[in-house]
């Protein structure tokens, strides 16, 4: 689930694809300039974190468990805000008897000029923490 705070630039366009005003934010937005769930005021990150996991929780039906979480920047917030939002999303998460076993924070899908975030959660039992640890050697990612 996304948020956007300024929209993205398609290079083949030259434009961004929609207009934000400076107290807006689109949520649920995609990647590539499609147009979110719904426009609203913006909020402080505490809040913005809560209006992205909610319907994550809701539409998965998450228990307590293991999980994975994915903070992922849109292209131009710097990774400082993204520890912010990882800081509230550990806290609701834990609150609701989740425990946070692995995670990025860090811009990995961007779009050009796009500020925002992503929160992407996933459930993980003992196969899904090995596949995720095994060795890894890419430009974006290394690890074992």
């Amino acid at each position: 689930m996304g948020i956007a705070l300024t929209s993205c630039t398609v290079p083949h366009v030259g434009h961004p694809t929609f207009d934000l005003d400076d107290e807006e934010m689109e949520v649920g937005i995609g990647i590539h300039g499609e147009p979110g769930r719904s426009r609203v005021a913006l909020r402080p990150a505490d809040e913005i974190v809560e209006i992205l996991v909610e319907p994550i929780l809701a539409d998965l039906l998450f228990g307590s468990g293991d999980v994975l979480a994915f903070v992922n920047g849109m292209g131009a917030t710097p990774l400082l805000e993204l520890y912010v939002v990882y800081r509230k999303l550990h806290e609701v998460l834990e609150a609701k008897g989740m425990r946070i076993v692995r995670r990025l924070v860090g811009s990995y899908i961007t779009s050009l000029d796009m500020a925002g975030c992503s929160v992407t959660l996933l459930r993980c039992d003992d196969e899904l923490l090995r596949l995720w640890d095994a060795p890894v050697s890419t430009p974006a990612l290394t690890w074992g």
